[in-house]
């Protein structure tokens, strides 16, 4: 998927939870079509919005750890990490203005 950056296990701490700005992070799986649907939403959006929001994937399936430690029962689920914590959630496909308003609010 294509939305920001990739995160893993391995670069979590560092690109999620030790960022300065705001980060959204798209916990997607390859079979899930909703989450295709997301991804290119999430990429206009990264575009517009860079300069408040950093928005980065990580794939469940590779990255066992992160997705129990958060919970991650279903995809695509979005998370708005704020100063190393999560802040806001939402689960499932949105349309572009419900995914701004989420972010926005959380901002």
């Amino acid at each position: 998927m294509g939305a920001g950056k990739t995160v893993t296990d391995a670069t979590f701490v560092t690109d999620v939870l030790q960022s300065e700005k705001v980060v959204l992070v798209d916990f997607w799986a390859e079979w899930c079509a909703p989450c295709k649907k997301v991804d290119p939403l999430l990429n206009e959006i990264a575009k517009e919005m860079g300069d408040k929001v950093e928005i980065v994937a990580l794939n469940i399936d590779e990255n066992p750890e992160t997705t129990r430690a958060y919970r991650v029962m279903s995809v695509p689920t979005l998370t708005i990490f704020k100063g190393g914590e999560p802040v806001n959630s939402v689960t499932g496909a949105k349309p572009k203005s419900a995914l701004v308003n989420f972010i926005e609010s959380s901002l």
